[in-house]
């Protein structure tokens, strides 16, 4: 029989389905009416894996979304953490919120799938899911992934695709996006910046290594100018993915920052036949680029059998065929090791044989000062 997505994803649904519980979990009156409240993506919110759950733990699940890490920082601080059990996060900002004592550690002896994990998401590989300067684990990853280009192979030039300068050429004018988020705009023009200044490499002023969202005043400066440079070159700043995804196809945007998932479904078309479109993602520019690891926290709101169920919900959304489903259906690459499940078109074009690249890429973080950040996107926005 042919296989296809669909009925890849049919069998990847049964198998979920069916799936043995990894571990005892003990119901009772109680358990039988939790509900469990998780902050997230929205296009993490699958509504089979979300029944499946529910009915395999007799319990009810209900979901508030966010766009942005800064976004569901700040609900958690409004009172979020009585609000939701779990919130999801990436880079550098699950340590933000352990910090602030928004969420809680996870005892990994209950957490059954993390020899499936692949290596370069655990630790001493990536050490980002421990608390700083401790030893508790205070998150689970789910997906990674960069802020890379997607570009169009047959209007950009070979010599032109491995810099992030490409979204300051002025030869591709009026054919570049990006997108509104001003904190990856600026970081993105800021290891530019470094990079062109000299002193991404050298001693920084907090003895620490280079990050993009710790900039000096100059190096901060200087990708203020070159955003300023960029707006006259820009088609628009796009504010969600079908917009960009309808300006790629159209061939009016010829290259934009995004985290893959347009392009893989573009290449998805090109491989059906369905398109003729050739696209291609950067993750690392000769520069440097920005990568994230997404994860599930516990809320430090979570008490008794509510922390039980919350791990039930990482166990169970770790499991390589949902995290199968996740890599099929949302298009984004699992930390889990799925490549026996899925087809090879998969492999490829979410990069799981490329899993050590996430060690090179530099990981979202808040900025190091706010205030500067939004004077600077604000000057840009008005220049």
């Amino acid at each position: 029989m042919k296989t296809n997505r669909r009925t890849v994803l049919k069998g990847m649904a049964a198998a979920a389905a069916t799936s043995a519980l990894p571990m005892p979990y003990i119901r009772n009156a109680e358990a039988a009416t939790l509900e469990l409240r998780w902050l997230c993506w929205e296009h993490y919110n699958v509504k089979a894996l979300t029944e499946a759950f529910e009915k395999e733990f007799n319990c009810k699940v209900s979901a508030g979304f966010f766009d942005g890490n800064s976004e569901a920082y700040n609900k958690l601080r409004a009172g979020g953490t009585n609000d939701f059990d779990i919130v999801m996060a990436d880079g550098f900002w699950p340590r933000l919120y352990a910090k602030q004592g928004l969420t809680q550690p996870i005892d990994t002896k209950k957490l059954v799938h993390l020899d499936e994990v692949f290596d370069d998401f655990k630790a001493p590989n990536f050490t980002l899911l421990q608390e700083e300067g401790g030893e508790n684990t205070i998150a689970a990853s789910n997906c990674w992934g960069g802020y890379g280009y997607t570009m169009n192979l047959d209007k950009i030039e070979e010599a032109d695709q491995d810099t992030i300068s490409l979204l300051f050429n002025e030869k591709y004018g009026r054919h570049l996006s990006s997108s509104a988020r001003f904190e990856e705009n600026i970081a993105l023009a800021g290891i530019l910046a470094a990079y062109t200044m000299g002193t991404k490499d050298k001693e920084r002023p907090d003895g620490k290594s280079f990050n993009p969202y710790v900039l000096t005043d100059a190096e901060l400066e200087e990708a203020k100018r070159l955003l300023i440079l960029q707006k006259k070159l820009l088609v628009t700043r796009w504010n969600d993915e079908d917009t960009l995804e309808r300006l790629l196809r159209a061939q009016s945007v010829w290259v934009s920052p995004e985290w893959s998932g347009i392009y893989r479904r573009i290449r998805f078309d090109e491989l059906d036949g369905k398109t003729k479109l050739r696209m291609r993602h950067v993750l690392h520019f000769k520069e440097g680029g920005l990568g994230w690891v997404d994860t599930w926290c516990v809320t430090s709101g979570v008490t008794g059998e509510k922390v039980d169920l919350a791990l039930e919900w990482i166990n169970f959304r770790q499991r390589p065929e949902n995290m199968a489903i996740i890599a099929t259906e949302v298009g984004w690459a699992p930390t889990v090791d799925v490549r026996k499940l899925i087809p090879e078109r998969y492999v490829e074009t979410l990069f799981l044989n490329q899993t050590s690249a996430i060690r090179d890429l530099y990981q979202f973080d808040a900025p190091s000062s706010p205030e500067k950040w939004e004077r600077v996107w604000s000057e840009v926005e008005a220049a």
